[in-house]
């Protein structure tokens, strides 16, 4: 830890931006993930505190102990009488100097550890011959899902549905159809789940976008889902019907929409859980054998964003004029 600091390095969203190739999301979310299940991570359980207005916010918080530092992000969803304000800011902290270390933007960052973290879940989970990746949402978190995915096997087709795709321009389809020669737009969602191996949901819908009866052979699905309360992107009774794994299980069972619903209706609980992250990177969690769906679920951990806040410390110390 740099104790010599003599101001709070402070970063927006355009200089994260600009610093993002620099930024190694996933090896970030695996050496945090060890750490957690080493123990010598923290993950406490997301703080969400109303406000006056009838917003919220919610704290994400997370204590790295090997790097001695600690962090939050807060996040407060402000509504307006047209669209709601939504920002999140992450601040570091020295849990041996007790001094703040960084405050940055932390709008971008999110979006690279929500899709580094569904990578690194892939990397694991997929199977290894899978050759057709399907990604529903067309998004900037669906994008960032595609950069981080497309190399983690050898694709034969990657396909994209959204429903906004018959509103979208020549220039924004072509935008995606740049990033990967393998990408396929599709105009029907049956057509890109078509005898997919891997389908990644990266919406902002608060009920199912998927039928999993309809899948042709048995998937590894992914979800995000949003902010909305008890969002799921799956059906809670699909749940009881798949193999289920998930970032972190003592705390996304009750976080997760749709493991919320399944548990207070007796169609699933959390004793079910295949395995976590945390154990998935270490070797600890039996892998799947693909006799049925396999699901994945990431609600966002505030770990999450307090390393991917300290790569980008660690090049804001890289940057710094050398001591004499």
């Amino acid at each position: 830890m740099h104790e010599n600091l003599s101001s709070l390095a402070i970063y927006s969203d355009h200089e994260v931006k600009a610093l993002s190739h620099s930024i190694d999301a996933i090896g970030a979310m695996r050496k945090m993930f060890a750490s957690l299940a080493k123990g010598t991570a923290l993950q406490p359980p997301q703080q969400q505190i109303g406000l006056a207005n009838g917003g919220d916010f919610i704290n994400y918080l997370g204590v790295l102990n090997e790097e001695q530092v600690y962090g939050v992000k807060t996040s407060p969803y402000i509504p307006t009488q047209n669209k709601p304000i939504v920002t999140a800011w992450t601040m570091l902290m020295s849990s041996k100097s007790g001094q703040p270390i960084m405050l940055t933007d932390a709008g971008y960052l999110t979006i690279q550890r929500t899709a580094a973290t569904t990578a690194l879940a892939v990397e694991h989970l997929a199977k290894k011959d899978a050759k057709r990746l399907a990604i529903i949402g067309t998004g900037p978190i669906a994008l960032a899902h595609l950069k981080y995915a497309r190399s983690l096997r050898e694709w034969e087709r990657i396909s994209i549905f959204s429903p906004n795709l018959g509103a979208m321009d020549d220039a924004s389809r072509q935008e995606i159809e740049r990033m990967d020669e393998r990408v396929q737009l599709c105009e029907l969602q049956s057509k890109a789940l078509a005898k997919a191996d891997v389908i990644l949901l990266c919406t902002s819908s608060a009920k199912p976008v998927v039928d999993l009866g309809l899948l042709g052979n048995s998937a590894l699905i992914t979800s995000i889902s949003t902010n909305a309360p008890r969002a799921h992107e799956v059906s809670p009774s699909d749940l009881k019907k798949m193999d289920v794994y998930c970032d972190y299980r003592k705390t996304t069972p009750d976080a997760a929409g749709e493991m919320i619903i399944a548990r207070e209706t007796s169609q699933w609980d959390a004793s079910l859980l295949a395995g976590d992250l945390s154990e998935l990177v270490v070797g600890k969690a039996k892998l799947p054998d693909y006799s049925r769906n396999v699901f994945f679920r990431s609600v966002g951990l505030g770990l999450e964003d307090v390393a991917i806040a300290m790569e980008l410390y660690s090049l804001h110390l890289q940057r710094l004029p050398s001591e004499a």
